[in-house]
């Protein structure tokens, strides 16, 4: 009789990405981020999957987080937002998943949590239109991305970076031209122009 393989999550998506690292992030390549620490935020639109044979097509997970140092010595501080459409049974997927408790490549990126904080339902506004981004938090988070663009007008592409939130897949790598974050837990108190965003695409399979 053979086993048969138990598939825990299969997710694809959209993700967004902003910090105070100025451009472009170190913590990407496992060096100190700019200033000593990083406050930033991120989010995972996911455009189809299921979590343990829920249905989370549609929704967003965000995170606000302060890395007290580099990005690989984990101890981040972390407010987890869960969109406010999402049923009690999809909140819960999303928080088993993207906390690290189902294991996988989202657990190999939840394991530098030192601690969360906070869990949050919020209206989330996730957008990607002609290679620029919009994130908006309920009102802690605000944030607009442009990415950068090489000679022939492709995107600028990090590949195979020491660090990624989104594992196995190409990032790119521009600046925001609006970063706000007031998150009173983290002690966020951010009004940035300039400074790092990264944009990509993610699929998560345990």
């Amino acid at each position: 009789m053979t086993s048969q393989t138990i598939t825990r999550y299969q997710l694809e998506g959209r993700m967004l990405e902003v910090c105070t690292c100025e451009i472009i992030c170190p913590c990407w390549v496992g060096e100190n981020p700019d200033g000593g620490a990083c406050d930033g935020s991120m989010a995972w639109h996911i455009d189809q999957g299921q979590i343990q044979g829920v249905d989370v097509s549609g929704l967003t997970v965000a995170l606000a987080v302060h890395l007290p140092g580099n990005v690989f010595e984990g101890k981040w501080r972390v407010v987890v937002y869960v969109d406010e459409f999402a049923t009690l049974q999809q909140e819960q997927a999303l928080l088993q998943a993207f906390s690290g408790q189902l294991g996988g490549p989202i657990a190999d990126f939840a394991q530098l949590f030192g601690e969360i904080l906070k869990v949050e339902r919020a209206p989330i506004t996730f957008t990607v239109e002609g290679g620029k981004g919009k994130l908006i938090i309920g009102q802690a988070v605000e944030a607009e991305l442009v990415p950068f663009l090489g000679a022939t007008g492709q995107t600028t592409t990090l590949i195979d970076s020491a660090f990624s939130s989104i594992p196995g897949a190409p990032a790119y790598v521009g600046k925001a031209s609006l970063f706000r974050s007031t998150v009173p837990e983290l002690g966020h108190n951010v009004n940035l122009k300039g400074y790092n965003a990264v944009q990509g695409f993610f699929r998560f399979e345990h």
